[in-house]
């Protein structure tokens, strides 16, 4: 089945996804019945920005306070201002239509299509939802550590192993490690003004929220690269970088946030290079006689 031109991105409808991905970020630790809601102003936001708060709640499947004390979870006042933000961030773009489930009977063409539309939706929301004072104080507690652990799990393990490639590269004395066990122990033997940059899509993945709470008790700075805002990462962490993206089908779960994450790296790795030019060029001296890899 083919990809109609109805799920093409335009520049237009940028702002509604750039909000969407913000009020994705801040929908961890939702009860069942908030979590409907706030899932169904994910997948139709149109549809709930011209409906009565009776009408979310039938097609929900919740009562009418839950879609009110929803809309108040995440961040909004009630139901009224949460309309009006639609409203606002759709501008007169027509929304474009939920993400495609892939299934044995798609052709390659709708595979590469719908892979890349994964893409291009979770780059979009990231850029609503991660927070630039986030990244400042990010920079700023990488610039003060003596030494920074990257650790992720699973798909999050290709994120950390970038992280301590760009930073390396920067000067930072930067070091990932894949085993729980020695990450633990790496990150108990932290001083005090380390960073650990811990990345997990969900922000619960056991060992990766073990690292950073030992991070803690070693009082070095946890810096999380996440996908949502509540979650026990960044409970504990001292500075979230969170990147938002709607709900994906299983598929293209881990792909949307990789790259959304991998693009934090980018920024991250950016920004830092621009406030600390000194140390990027002892850096460039160090590499100055190895081959070119760019």
């Amino acid at each position: 089945m083919a990809i109609s031109s109805s799920n093409s991105v335009s520049t237009a409808e940028d702002p509604l996804r750039r909000w969407l991905g913000t009020v994705q970020a801040r929908s961890a630790g939702l009860v069942a019945s908030e979590a409907k809601v706030v899932d169904l102003v994910l997948e139709d936001p149109l549809f709930v920005g011209r409906s009565t708060t009776a009408q979310v709640a039938e097609r929900a499947g919740v009562s009418a306070p839950s879609v009110i004390r929803a809309a108040r979870a995440i961040g909004f006042s009630g139901f009224a201002e949460l309309k009006l933000e639609i409203a606002r961030a759709r501008g007169t773009a027509e929304f474009f239509a939920p993400p495609h489930t892939l299934t044995s009977t798609d052709s390659t063409r709708t595979i590469i299509d719908t892979t890349a539309r994964t893409g291009i939706d979770a780059l979009t929301a990231l850029s609503g939802a991660i927070d630039p004072d986030a990244l400042d104080q990010a920079v700023s507690a990488i610039r003060g550590a003596g030494q920074l652990l990257a650790y992720g799990a699973g798909p999050s393990a290709t994120v950390a192993a970038d992280v301590v490639f760009r930073l390396r590269s920067l000067g930072v004395r930067t070091s990932g490690v894949v085993d729980h066990e020695s990450a633990m122990i790496a990150a108990r033997l932290l001083d005090p003004g380390d960073v650990v940059v811990a990345v997990s899509s969900t922000g619960r993945t056991d060992m990766t929220v073990a690292i950073a709470d030992a991070a803690v008790t070693a009082d070095a700075t946890v810096i999380a690269i996440t996908n949502q805002y509540g979650t026990p990462l960044t409970d504990v962490s001292a500075v979230a970088l969170v990147v938002g993206g709607a709900p994906l089908a299983t598929q293209m779960a881990a792909a949307g946030s990789r790259l959304a994450q991998l693009v934090v790296v980018d920024a991250l790795a950016a920004a830092l290079a621009l406030r600390d030019p000194d140390r990027v060029s002892r850096a460039e001296r160090a590499g100055i006689d190895l081959p070119d890899i760019t």
